[in-house]
């Protein structure tokens, strides 16, 4: 059963439709061919912006931990010998500062999943309400938007290369900055260099869907990448800097 065929659902694809092929509509007249890819990118950076909120309570929850991480050691070295009260002080710690323990770990992509999921969908339907999909006439330089790497040939296979490498760089930045703003009680965890290197999974994703999807990939993570450097640097400020000094000498 397709899913997509879902009263519901097949409204909320119908209207995807309806809005690309809007945008598509405005910027045809400056872009030309390249109208749909253009308007898939319009609506990548209408979503980010709806969520700027929660990119911002990320970037705040992500200091508070920072803020109290000296007074977090004090506690871990003081009462290492005591499990169960190193426990009760770490949480009686982040009660009185108000700091969430777990805020900001969503991802930003994974609130994303219902919209990534109707643009893939958008160029995977020959027919959306019952008439025929005209965006899967669409095309950036020769490639189809609905066409995967697998399927786009030479040379169009160049168009899903030069994404991926604007991915990786994303990723590779990314990283480095996981890295280099980690927690002292992080920065030597397995665990977190292992994390640190989920931005490149995206690439692996994106080299199996719809062109128009990976269009989408691509826009999100480069989004993400100056969203949160501006966002670090109006929230955390100077005072950041500072404890993030502090945080990360010898």
């Amino acid at each position: 059963m397709d899913i997509f065929a879902f009263p519901p659902i097949a409204a909320l694809l119908e209207g995807a439709y309806r809005l690309v092929q809007f945008l598509s509509s405005l910027v045809h007249p400056l872009v030309g061919t390249a109208a749909a890819a253009v308007a898939i990118v319009l609506l990548t950076v209408l979503v980010r912006a709806v969520l700027i909120p929660v990119s911002a309570s990320q970037v705040k929850a992500e200091w508070g931990r920072r803020r109290i991480a000296p007074r977090l050691q004090a506690l871990q070295k003081k009462y290492k010998k005591n499990p169960e009260l190193l426990q009760r002080k770490t949480l009686e710690l982040y009660r009185s500062e108000n700091v969430s323990m777990f805020g900001g770990f969503l991802p930003t992509l994974l609130l994303q999943a219902p919209v990534l999921s109707l643009v893939y969908a958008l160029f995977l339907h020959s027919t959306i309400g019952g008439h025929p999909n005209d965006l899967l006439t669409e095309q950036l330089g020769s490639v189809p938007l609905g066409s995967t790497l697998w399927q786009a040939g030479w040379p169009g296979v160049l168009v899903f290369v030069a994404l991926f490498c604007v991915m990786g760089i994303v990723a590779w930045f990314s990283r480095r900055t996981a890295l280099r703003l980690a927690l002292p009680s992080e920065g030597q965890s397995a665990l977190l260099r292992a994390l640190s290197w989920a931005p490149f999974l995206t690439i692996v994703f994106a080299a199996f869907v719809p062109l128009a999807a990976t269009i989408y990939l691509a826009t999100t993570t480069l989004w993400t990448l100056i969203e949160r450097a501006l966002l670090r640097r109006r929230h955390w400020g100077e005072s950041g800097s500072a404890v993030g000094a502090v945080l990360t000498s010898p």
